[in-house]
Order: C-alpha cells, then sequence, then structure tokens
C-alpha cells in the first residue's frame, strides 16, 4: 500500500481484514517497523476516535507521532494563483513539502463545508496533499469519505458474523444538525467489497450519490428493510441532491429495539440517544459500538503497516 485516500487502495481486502484481526491478537508484533518514522496527523477538523485509534496504532508500530490542529495555527490557502491578502497566510505548495519533511507519512482530517458540493467532491484539502506532498497519505476522514472507519466496520462485521453472507441494512437516522454523507459512502462502498446482502434505507429523497450507491437496494420503507437483518448500521447524513440541507427529520426514523429485533447493532459514534437510537438498543448486548471503536486501531494499524513496509 503507497497510500491510504480512498478504499480502492486496499490491493486486498480479505487478506487485509485476516491481518488487522491478527494485529488485533498480538498488537506489538511489529513494534519495531515504525522504529525512527513519524506520523504527522493534521486535524482542520476535531475528533476523538480518529485521533486516539490512530495515534495509539502508529505508536503499537514504534512510530513517533506529532499531531497539529491546522485550523488553530493558520488559515492555509488551497487555489492556484489566489493574491494572498486576506485570512490565509500559507499556501499548500509550501506546506505540504515542508511538512513531508518532518513526517514518513501524513494524516490528514478535513470535513465539508456542507455548501458547495462540487467543492466538497473535489476533496480539496486532500488531493492537495496527495498532490504537493512527498511523503504517502491517509485519510482520516475527508469531505466524502472516511475508508478507516469502513475498514474498521468491515473487519467487525468479518469477525462477528454467524452466517457465510450476511443481511447488512444501512439505515439514514434523525439528527438535529447537518452531517456530512462520508461515513455512509465508505460503508456503502466496503459493503459491496465484502460477500453481505447489502440494502440502504432512507426517507425519499435522502438518496446518496448513486456513483457510490450503484445497483445496491434502497427501500423507503425502515421497517421492511429491517427484516431478517443480521446487522443494522444506523447512521445519519444531510441531503445530497439539495446539498447539505436537513429536508426531513422524522423521528418514526429512530431506530427502537422492537425495529432492530435480533440483529446486531452498529454505528460509527458519536451518537445522539434516543434522537438517533434509543437508550436500550445502545445499551444492549446487540450494541457493537464499542467493538467498533476498538476495530478502528486496528484499521488505522493494518494501513500503517502496510505503507511502512512499502517506505
Amino acid at each position: 500500500m503507497k497510500k491510504y485516500t480512498e478504499i480502492k487502495d486496499i490491493s486486498n481486502l480479505s487478506e487485509t481484514i485476516k491481518e488487522a484481526i491478527l494485529l488485533k491478537m498480538n498488537p506489538y508484533e511489529f513494534e519495531t517497523l515504525g522504529k525512527h518514522k513519524t506520523l504527522v496527523m493534521l486535524f482542520f477538523n476535531a475528533s476523538l476516535r480518529t485521533r486516539l485509534s490512530t495515534e495509539k496504532a502508529a505508536n503499537n508500530l514504534g512510530m513517533q507521532v506529532m499531531v497539529l490542529n491546522v485550523n488553530d495555527a493558520w488559515n492555509i490557502e488551497f487555489e492556484d494563483g489566489t493574491i494572498m491578502n486576506a485570512n490565509s497566510s500559507e499556501h499548500i505548495k509550501e506546506a505540504a513539502r515542508v511538512i513531508s519533511q518532518y513526517a514518513d507519512i501524513i494524516a490528514v482530517r478535513a470535513f465539508p463545508t456542507l455548501k458547495d458540493k462540487q467543492r466538497d467532491e473535489s476533496e480539496y484539502v486532500l488531493q492537495n496533499f496527495v498532490k504537493y506532498a512527498t511523503v504517502p497519505i491517509i485519510n482520516m476522514e475527508s469531505a466524502t469519505a472516511h475508508p478507516l472507519q469502513a475498514l474498521a466496520d468491515a473487519i467487525t462485521i468479518s469477525e462477528l458474523a454467524d452466517k457465510p453472507k450476511p443481511k447488512v441494512v444501512l439505515s439514514w437516522a434523525p439528527h438535529p444538525r447537518a452531517l456530512p454523507q462520508a461515513v455512509a459512502n465508505s460503508f456503502v462502498e466496503m459493503m459491496q467489497h465484502l460477500d453481505v446482502d447489502l440494502t440502504i434505507t432512507h426517507p425519499e429523497g435522502y438518496e446518496l450519490n448513486s456513483e457510490i450507491t450503484k445497483q445496491t437496494p434502497i427501500n423507503y420503507n425502515q421497517e421492511d428493510a429491517l427484516k431478517d437483518a443480521d446487522f443494522v448500521y444506523v447512521k445519519n447524513w444531510s441531503n445530497y441532491n439539495d446539498y447539505g440541507k436537513i429536508l426531513n427529520q422524522d423521528p418514526n426514523w429512530m431506530l427502537t429495539q422492537e425495529k432492530l429485533g435480533n440483529a446486531k447493532f452498529m454505528h460509527c459514534l458519536p451518537v445522539r440517544r434516543n434522537v438517533v437510537v434509543e437508550d436500550v438498543v445502545l445499551d444492549g448486548d446487540n450494541s457493537l459500538v464499542i467493538h467498533q471503536a476498538n476495530n478502528r486501531t486496528f484499521a488505522a494499524q493494518v494501513v500503517l503497516k502496510q505503507i511502512l513496509e512499502n517506505l
């Protein structure tokens, strides 16, 4: 692996999942692989699980880690030919190359504006680092994708599935804030690479990008979609067609224990209790959210390991 900015950077998904599970059994087996190597983590947006799990993964491999909350320093300019007489004090052309001198791997987290679809879909922050940095880039969630979360989700389902081809349902849920489509996008893309029976359910008008969902079935009736599910992944996303807008906050789309039945519950966290999902589901025996969060470390660790092996 030379970088991990999108799921297709994984050359062999099944082998990568197996490798991650083995790392989970012995996290320090390769603790000298990253000796004298540095991971620089750049956060344009806040993080809890991604920051801590990725740092822990790097430490497990013997790497040194430096963290910068970029917007606490200054604004970086991404446009070519701009006259920098406003708020931006450093251009990505210099910033990326300078940081590359301090890092062996750079990890970047940058959310969408949810106002300008074309600009967000250009992934201008992430892609400018790919363009100008001289070291590998890892996507810690970008405007349209969260491949580290999706890999952790794939590890979780692979570990806990009790049948060869489980039924997996991605369900939209209400939320008071406009949230990105990144987690949902990457979950769908990742499941399309696994041997699962995937269905997406959401209110009409909340379709994700059709270039991502492709032929994945969409069911606008949540309760019908959830029948006989083995895994139910719940996530809010704002409107894609009427970009970034909240057009539906129907509380009836909250996941309840009655709807979940015997399925296993998944969510990337953080989650709004009794808005997205009721307490009894989150606190129940079929909730996998803590298990998923733990697997974030080993998703990051297997990615870092494969990149280090190719430096």
